[in-house]
């Protein structure tokens, strides 16, 4: 009994760790918008110099992007939480989750 509750806290793990590698595009999306604005604005980040296109442009593209994979990533996590645990705690099943889908990212700016 042990080895299949085991195994099924492994799983989203496993789901959440493959959706990171296409969510290394609306994490960078988000983090370019806001180096390039926000964080720009207050004196934390520099802006990039090629960047003069304005801002609108790049909400356009980022609203879209992160809404489909969050929509995708909410989706697959309510699904995987109803079918795998009978009634666990939300909170360490989502800080897993959130954990698991971030860890590619910054796995890849570790490397790079």
């Amino acid at each position: 009994m042990k080895n299949t509750q085991l195994w099924k806290s492994f799983v989203p793990v496993a789901v959440n760790l493959l959706l990171g590698i296409p969510a290394i595009v609306p994490i960078f999306l988000v983090w370019y918008v806001l180096s390039n604005g926000p964080l720009a604005d207050l004196g934390w980040t520099s802006r990039d110099p090629n960047e003069d296109d304005g801002m609108l442009l790049w909400l356009v593209i980022l609203v879209p992007v992160v809404a489909c994979f969050g929509g995708l990533w909410a989706l697959v996590n309510i699904w995987l939480r109803r079918k795998m645990f009978d009634a666990p705690t939300p909170y360490p099943y989502w800080l897993v989750c959130v954990t698991a889908t971030l860890a590619p990212f910054f796995v890849g700016i570790g490397i790079g």
